[in-house]
C-alpha cells in the first residue's frame, strides 16, 4: 500500500491579494493605515482603509494605489526600511521582515519615521 500524494499548491502572491481584497470587499472588512507628517512632507501618502488580511497584504494594497510610499517604507528586500516603525493598534509592529501580523476591519495601522540621533 502506498501513500497518496496530494499536490502541493503554493499560492502567488499577487493571487493572494486579489482573494483578500474579494473577502474584504465582501464582508466590508478594511484596515486604516495612517502615515506621520514627516512622510507626508516627502511623498503624498494619504490615510486610507485598505483590503488584507496581514500588515504586508495592506501596505501592498495601499502601494498598489500609492506606488511611490513603497520606497520610503520598505527596502530593497520588502522588509520595513531602518528608520521605519508601524504601529498595529498601538503595538509596535514585531516582525519588519514578513510583515506577517494579522490586520481586520477594526485595525489601525500608523507607519513613522523613528528618530534618531541625539
Amino acid at each position: 500500500m502506498g501513500l497518496a500524494s496530494s499536490p502541493v499548491q503554493i499560492d502567488h502572491p499577487a493571487r493572494s491579494r486579489e482573494r483578500a481584497a474579494a473577502y474584504a470587499a465582501r464582508t466590508g472588512e478594511m484596515a486604516q493605515i495612517t502615515f506621520t507628517q514627516n512622510l507626508t512632507r516627502h511623498v503624498e501618502c494619504p490615510a486610507l482603509e485598505v483590503a488584507g488580511g496581514t500588515v504586508r497584504e495592506a501596505l501592498e494594497r495601499y502601494f498598489e494605489l500609492h506606488p511611490r510610499v513603497r520606497g520610503y517604507v520598505l527596502d530593497e528586500q520588502g522588509a520595513l526600511r531602518k528608520h521605519v516603525v508601524v504601529f498595529v493598534d498601538g503595538q509596535q509592529l514585531k516582525d519588519r521582515a514578513g510583515l506577517s501580523e494579522p490586520v481586520s476591519e477594526r485595525t489601525s495601522l500608523y507607519v513613522m519615521q523613528a528618530l534618531s540621533g541625539g
